[in-house]
């Protein structure tokens, strides 16, 4: 009789976590935050570190993914992986004070959509030269 290969693994249940944890990401919840203001400032200016791709200085919050360089990472923006991940964080993630709801303990309340959009630091710097004149303007009044 010719030897057959057989076309299932077997004998691969201690090797099957590692298969399951490879390329594991951030989940939406830890995502969520680190979608804070304070958070993402400190995501978004990194120190140099050579052990992380581009130096740590090419980061994407949503996706918890470091880039080679600034061309990589505006390129990702783009992506369907990048857009797939801005839908998945529109609803709020899920908490313990809705899983008792849902349970019973209390009313239930649907999760809210919210506008969620790419933060690059660009947008932040946008951001914070906007709030500055605002916050020299009520110290002059006083």
């Amino acid at each position: 009789m010719v030897y057959k290969r057989k076309k299932q693994h077997r004998g691969d249940t201690h090797l099957k976590k590692g298969w399951r944890t490879k390329r594991r990401k951030k989940d939406l919840d830890e995502i969520d935050e680190d979608l804070k203001e304070q958070n993402v400032e400190q995501l978004l200016n990194q120190e140099v570190d050579f052990d992380k791709p581009g130096s740590a200085q090419h980061y994407c919050i949503h996706c918890a993914r470091y880039f080679v360089n600034e061309t990589a990472l505006q390129t990702h923006f783009n992506t369907k992986v990048h857009k797939r991940r801005l839908k998945a964080l529109e609803l709020e993630p899920y908490s313990i004070e809705e899983s008792e709801r849902a349970a019973g303990k209390g009313n239930y309340v649907a999760p809210q959509k919210r506008k969620i959009e790419t933060v690059t630091k660009d947008s932040l710097n946008k951001i914070d030269a906007d709030v500055e004149p605002d916050i020299k303007a009520i110290k002059l009044k006083e």
